[in-house]
């Protein structure tokens, strides 16, 4: 899953949330520096990764991908998952997606000090560009693809992986819709155990 799905499954854990968003650029050797509940919140994440990674569901989308953009299918089909949450989000959330937005930007914008210098780069360019809003249309993954391939330092064409999203958009929904329901289930029963 990508960040408005990781920032979704924090509840409103103002340092879980942060955890959860910072994941990906915490080394083990920086968690002694942090409090425990944002510990916590890189905990879920990598829970959530793992979850989804060795889904059964999430295995169909990730090889219709292969053959678009190869062993970067994974990385693909999170930042496409993040489409169909935002187009889908009231049936999973009480809260409509700008306000969780807006809440979620002022959580980050108050603790961007204690981000990682990877994570206060990209996310001074996703606030200003509602990266996260954008999701909710299909260019906007678009977007997010075409700049995630310019970052990679190898080719990873992962803008190809738009065509076979679009291609089977009506596929990845139904099968979104069977696989965010066991992610939601098995974040609220594995909470406890990450604290």
């Amino acid at each position: 899953m990508n960040y408005l799905a990781h920032l979704s499954l924090s509840g409103n854990n103002e340092e879980l949330l942060l955890g959860n968003f910072i994941a990906d650029h915490v080394k083990g050797s920086q968690l002694s520096h942090l409090s425990p509940a944002i510990v916590s919140g890189i905990r879920l994440h990598r829970m959530i990764d793992t979850f989804t990674d060795s889904h059964p569901v999430t295995a169909l989308g990730k090889e219709r991908l292969r053959l678009h953009v190869s062993k970067y299918a994974p990385v693909a089909l999170d930042i496409i998952y993040d489409h169909y949450l935002a187009v889908n989000w009231h049936q999973y959330h009480k809260e409509n997606l700008a306000d969780f937005l807006e809440r979620s930007y002022k959580v980050l914008d108050a603790n961007i000090a204690l981000m990682p210098e990877k994570t206060q780069y990209m996310y001074r360019y996703m606030r200003r560009d509602n990266w996260l809003g954008n999701y909710i249309h299909p260019e906007g993954i678009l977007k997010a693809l075409t700049g995630l391939s310019r970052r990679t330092r190898f080719e990873s064409n992962l803008e190809k992986a738009f065509e076979g999203m679009m291609a089977d958009y009506h596929l990845f929904d139904k099968e979104f819709a069977l696989f965010f329901p066991t992610l939601q289930q098995h974040v609220a029963q594995k909470m406890t155990e990450i604290g």
